[in-house]
């Protein structure tokens, strides 16, 4: 495999490295729908907690199950993902990682 990442370009041709969506950090988000609503391809789809496994690596205090907010987000395309960082822009509670992909 080679280190060379995903380029695009502008249309005025100048050269930019896409950096996709990988994680979205459930617990700092507050369900507010602005990734939802400015994602372009539909990425991202709002769910009940109470439908959610979180890893036992995740699993500590800091999960409230009591809060008011039944609701969270989730990745549910991440292959339809180009890589605008959108979601992190308009995201009040920086739940969102990024990283360029690889050539394959």
């Amino acid at each position: 495999m080679s280190d060379e990442v995903v380029t695009g370009s502008t249309f005025g041709g100048m050269e930019w490295i896409p950096n996709y969506v990988s994680n979205l950090d459930q617990k700092k988000c507050i369900a507010c729908g602005r990734c939802f609503k400015v994602c372009p391809r539909d990425v991202f789809t709002l769910v009940e907690k109470d439908g959610l496994v979180v890893a036992a690596e995740d699993d500590d205090d800091d999960w409230d199950d009591d809060d008011d907010e039944s609701m969270v987000m989730i990745i549910s395309n991440d292959l339809d993902c180009i890589g605008c960082e959108a979601c992190s822009k308009v995201c009040p509670k920086d739940c969102f990682t990024h990283v360029p992909k690889k050539v394959a």
